[in-house]
């Protein structure tokens, strides 16, 4: 069964595993080795590097939490009421592949589905981003707010593609869709990073139709707690287990976003 820790602490521990993370993304930098998982999705020295010091980490802290990582044998949905963290080692390995400066470590404690505390980490930038159920989300020390957009047009929009692409993906349809309608679309190959920033205001809107939960368990903690909206792609309620994943920094946004993806 689920323990009592505070979502503070559990925070704490968050930014302690995101942090140690990074440092192995940063250490194995320009000097890893590629191997394919399938097509144009890759692991690298350092996505393994990173993952086994966020475990260990983990692990010594919380021995009967369960674990679920991208880089996981064999990950899966934990067992009914007990905490469970939640990790990418890596968001944004084809980033990080060209030596492209956007990619990120994501940590989330999950009961649920539900996300009680998570961080992620850009090493480039320095930026840790975090939160705790109920205690808001946070940059290092600045509290974070959403922006106050409330229409498409005046949005800066961010979307994800899956790793390999084809002419008939849903997701193409949503980006020529979105993409009169809105101020303009990034895609930036970063889903953490992406609801990072709905988070802090740097973006206004984010969607992902094809997406795992380590992609979006943390930073969809993170736009909640800074006041903004997370549900799936139907406005139904959000759970990092089932994607897709749709964030927006209000409501109006949100619905407005909506209205035009059910099209």
């Amino acid at each position: 069964m689920a323990t009592a820790q505070a979502p503070e602490m559990l925070a704490g521990v968050a930014k302690q595993a995101a942090l140690a993370g990074g440092a192995e993304l940063m250490k194995w930098r320009g000097r890893f080795e590629t191997h394919e998982k399938g097509p144009s999705d890759y692991v690298t020295d350092a996505d393994l590097a990173s993952q086994e010091a966020i475990r260990s980490l983990l692990s010594d802290r919380f021995p009967d939490h369960q674990f679920v990582g991208e880089e996981s044998d064999r990950p899966g949905l934990p067992e009914p009421g007990r905490l469970c963290w939640v990790v990418d080692p890596l968001d944004g390995t084809t980033n990080y592949l060209h030596d492209f400066p956007c990619f990120a470590v994501s940590v989330a404690v999950v009961l649920a589905g539900k996300p009680l505390a998570g961080a992620i980490f850009d090493p480039i930038r320095e930026e840790l981003f975090w939160a705790a159920k109920g205690l808001g989300a946070w940059r290092g020390g600045t509290r974070l707010a959403t922006s106050g957009v409330r229409s498409l047009s005046e949005a800066l929009v961010a979307i994800s593609l899956p790793a390999s692409v084809v002419t008939e993906s849903p997701d193409l349809r949503d980006f020529v869709r979105i993409a009169p309608r809105c101020q303009a679309v990034r895609r930036i190959g970063s889903a953490a990073l992406n609801l990072a920033y709905v988070a802090c205001g740097r973006l206004d809107t984010y969607w992902a139709r094809e997406i795992h939960a380590w992609d979006v368990a943390a930073g969809a903690l993170l736009v909640t707690e800074a006041g903004g909206v997370v549900t799936d792609s139907a406005g139904g309620e959000f759970s990092v287990w089932q994607p897709p994943c749709i964030a927006s920094c209000g409501a109006d946004l949100h619905a407005d976003l909506l209205s035009q993806l059910r099209d």
